[in-house]
């Protein structure tokens, strides 16, 4: 596989694109008791396009004042003119940049009540054939940019006994051929997000984390614009026939389903009386099996002929005991 210059690995998209067909989800925004979101304040990070944006509007629409996180200065100018929205000049990989967000936003006084990490980009490249610096990449955005986003902006949080949610991914749970490095940090927000949720109890601040399936995005237009400006080819990858028809697959990004319900989600984590830990947020109902099929799959691969191996009535006591607990 040869790109001029640089590395396939370095091609960076913004979300896991399989193409699959099926339901809706529901809508979180009305379900159970909201506390008042007018004029609390929300830090997204990632807000200038895609899942971001939209996380952006539905939030700035139903009164939360939005400090919108961004790197190029056209975007900053773009969000500062929308309605309860402050741009916020940041990269999660630049501590500096941090730093100075969180200066600005607690001189603005309005508090903090929440944190989206949002920010992410994929690599789309086999395991074996991936650069290391272009992982070294897709883990400083994906696992430690969550990572110093919560931890600066932690004390603002408390002080409000607010909500932290990361947006995670169902690639988190599933993986597969040429998704192996965005999965694995998507894999990572699952611990991420369960310790964080049981370290934070004790400040009364809750955790969330919400997994999306495929939704729209300009993940084609930006795809075809790095390869043509790396002059990429696959010829030397033993992966080529799968990284060309992934490339086939990703333009076809722009008839998925626009990313309402992940917003929805995110206003649901924050606001509700109650939000759930996780939130699978997928278009269609295909996408929802086969992620809870590879969850299922997992727990009978754990428990399959090992040491402590537990009966099929016994599992199914345990899932009967989980089910009942979730629904208190």
């Amino acid at each position: 596989m040869r790109i001029k210059g640089s590395s396939i690995a370095s091609i960076v998209v913004v979300a896991f694109v399989v193409g699959l067909v099926g339901f809706a989800t529901p809508c979180f925004a009305d379900e159970g008791k909201t506390a008042d979101a007018a004029q609390k304040a929300v830090l997204v990070t990632g807000a200038s396009s895609g899942i971001g944006l939209k996380i952006t509007e539905v939030l700035s629409e139903r009164g939360v004042h939005v400090y919108a996180g961004a790197r190029k200065d056209e975007d900053l100018k773009r969000l500062d003119a929308m309605d309860n929205v402050t741009s916020v000049k940041l990269d999660v990989n630049i501590q500096s940049e941090i730093d100075a967000a969180v200066k600005k936003i607690t001189a603005e006084g309005r508090g903090l009540y929440g944190i989206v990490n949002n920010a992410g980009v994929a690599i789309v490249a086999p395991l074996i054939e991936v650069e290391e610096d272009d992982l070294q990449f897709q883990m400083d955005v994906n696992v430690f940019g969550p990572y110093r986003i919560t931890k600066a902006f932690a004390p603002l949080v408390i002080e409000s006994k607010g909500r932290i949610t990361t947006i995670g991914s169902i690639s988190g749970i599933l993986s597969g051929t040429l998704f192996g490095p965005y999965s694995m940090t998507k894999h990572a927000m699952e611990a991420y997000a369960d310790s964080l949720a049981r370290e934070m109890e004790r400040f009364d601040v809750k955790v969330s984390i919400v997994e999306p399936g495929n939704y729209k995005s300009k993940i084609g237009q930006t795809l075809k614009k790095r390869l043509d400006a790396k002059g990429a080819d696959f010829e030397d990858s033993a992966y080529r026939e799968e990284m060309e028809r992934m490339m086939a697959r990703l333009g076809q990004a722009d008839e998925q389903k626009d990313p309402d319900e992940v917003a929805q989600a995110v206003y649901h984590a924050l606001f509700d009386e109650n939000p759930k830990m996780r939130y699978m947020v997928v278009p269609n109902e295909r996408q929802a099996e086969i992620t809870i099929a590879k969850a299922i799959q997992e727990t009978v691969q754990l428990n399959h002929d090992q040491p402590y191996s537990f009966t099929r009535e016994e599992l199914i006591k345990m899932l009967d005991e989980a089910l009942e607990e979730i629904g208190k």
